[in-house]
């Protein structure tokens, strides 16, 4: 995977915290610098550990499934990115993504169970970085630092603008997500030559 793919899914990753990120900034009287980089540590380090956990898992199973990794990347990114612009469909507010009922609470527990949802879909990203045999530790760091950076963005758009990015960072984060899956299937079969 090229610097390219991987700024790419990173982006696409990041989305759904960008996208929890600006219900937080919604939710926010005032936010401060030291808010919105707490909001984006938990987010960016979640989307950095669970790669790095998929990928340990990927690992283990690699050797069974050399064959049809290709397949498994295509539909395990495939079905993420399905998986949210079925969300973003849905068109809900903030109420959705269950920061609403949280307010401005940054409080550990919220965060924890925010971040933690938000980077599910990253740890099926890191079993595909073992199939495709990503150099693990720079990937999850670039994931990390791109979400966080995202995550800020996205407490200070919310607190700007409201909610109405939501829908519309998930919808752009699943078609990425649906197009780098495509492409890494189509270079495995050899119809695709970049």
């Amino acid at each position: 995977m090229n610097f390219s793919e991987l700024f790419i899914l990173a982006i696409g990753l990041s989305m759904d915290a960008f996208a929890v990120a600006v219900c937080k900034g919604l939710s926010m009287k005032k936010i401060t610098l030291r808010k919105a980089a707490l909001v984006g540590l938990y987010f960016g380090f979640f989307q950095a550990v669970m790669p790095a956990a998929g990928y340990l898992l990927g690992v283990n199973f690699q050797k069974q499934i050399t064959s049809i990794d290709h397949w498994i990347a295509f539909f395990l990114l495939g079905a993420i990115g399905v998986n949210m612009i079925l969300e973003a469909r849905k068109g809900g507010g903030c109420e959705e993504c269950g920061c609403a009922a949280a307010d401005a609470d940054l409080s550990f527990r919220t965060m924890l169970i925010l971040a933690l949802a938000t980077s599910i879909d990253a740890l099926a990203v890191g079993i595909t970085f073992a199939f495709l045999q990503v150099r693990i530790v720079p990937a999850i760091s670039f994931i990390g630092i791109i979400t966080f950076l995202l995550s800020m963005l996205g407490v200070r758009i919310g607190n700007a603008f409201g909610s109405r990015y939501k829908a519309k960072a998930e919808l752009l984060g699943g078609m990425i997500l649906i197009c780098l899956g495509t492409k890494i299937l189509l270079e495995h079969l050899g119809l695709l030559r970049l």
